[in-house]
């Protein structure tokens, strides 16, 4: 663990072990990270006796690559106490990512952030933020370890997921020696990798291959920008029987061409376009995010605009 981490650490670990019930929450349209991370100290709360759930705001789809992990203690929005004794908030850098359970939040006695997002200015009672962790589970697990909690295989498969999804299966930058050491330990702990492989990223539904053939089909390479671009329309998905939360690899297969520095997917949503970002490391896409109302992090950021396609990626294009 980081030295600049033990400390927040430790106080996140104090008020967690003193919650009369605990309910845990990631950002909408939950990631990897964010998801597993939530689930991860759900269940190892559930394994001594704490009682503890798991929500997310939005439309509380969870996407079907991540069906694989225990979801025992996932409810439905409308299920959660009004009035929190404990919450927890994994991946979020601000409270509108919350969506509407941010007035959960409001109305929790306290209220714990667990973040890497650079972008976190800080907000709730107690703060776990660092920039340089590769994922909020990797936070999530020192967490755990400093409560004394135990780490099984169901909580070192929610762990892993949210570690191999947010370092690109230890591919970015992000990832330190100390990522790895969290990953050696919670093999030992009895996650299989095949499994998480096999589901996370060797698993789509046929429609994908349809809507990803449509997206790549009309890419454009701009190359005096070194940006390439796509769109993905509500009527793709339609069209292949698919919905957006089993489309999330769309931006992993535009981003491999090897004449860009930067990659960026328009997904059709109402009133407009949400844009999802990537850089190879020379541009700060967070940034770029941050500057048009988004967020997210130097090599991964995204941000909502309203207008046509052309016209987004004009102010994308501008300030590359």
């Amino acid at each position: 663990m980081k030295e600049a981490i033990r400390a927040p650490i430790r106080q996140a670990a104090e008020a967690i072990a003193g919650a009369a019930d605990l309910v845990v929450v990631g950002h909408v349209n939950p990631d990897g990270d964010a998801l597993g991370s939530s689930l991860a100290l759900a269940l190892s709360a559930r394994r001594i006796g704490m009682p503890a759930v798991v929500s997310f705001g939005g439309g509380f789809v969870v996407p079907g690559m991540f069906r694989f992990l225990d979801l025992a203690p996932l409810v439905a929005p409308a299920d959660l106490p009004e009035a929190p004794d404990v919450m927890v908030v994994f991946d979020a850098a601000s409270p509108d990512r919350l969506a509407d359970l941010a007035a959960t939040a409001a109305a929790a006695r306290l209220v714990v952030v667990v973040d890497h997002h650079a972008s976190n200015s800080g907000f709730g009672d107690v703060q776990v933020i660092d920039p340089t962790a590769g994922a909020s589970a990797q936070l999530a697990y020192h967490l755990i370890r400093q409560l004394g909690w135990p780490i099984d295989r169901a909580i070192g498969t929610a762990l892993l997921t949210g570690i191999v999804t947010d370092t690109g299966r230890f591919q970015y930058s992000s990832t330190d020696p100390d990522i790895h050491r969290v990953a050696a330990d919670l093999l030992e702990a009895g996650v299989r990798p095949e499994v998480l492989g096999q589901n996370l990223f060797e698993s789509v539904p046929y429609g994908y291959l349809q809507v990803s053939s449509r997206v790549l089909g009309r890419s454009r390479l701009e190359p005096e920008s070194r940006l390439v671009w796509s769109v993905a329309f509500d009527a793709d998905l339609e069209a292949a029987g698919v919905g957006w939360e089993d489309c999330d690899g769309l931006i992993d297969d535009l981003r491999i061409a090897r004449e860009a520095d930067v990659a960026a997917l328009l997904k059709q949503v109402a009133g407009g376009y949400k844009v999802s970002l990537r850089s190879r490391g020379r541009v700060d896409v967070g940034s770029i995010a941050a500057a048009h109302g988004g967020g997210g992090h130097h090599n991964a950021a995204g941000f909502t605009a309203s207008g046509e396609p052309d016209e987004v990626i004009a102010r994308v294009r501008a300030a590359l």
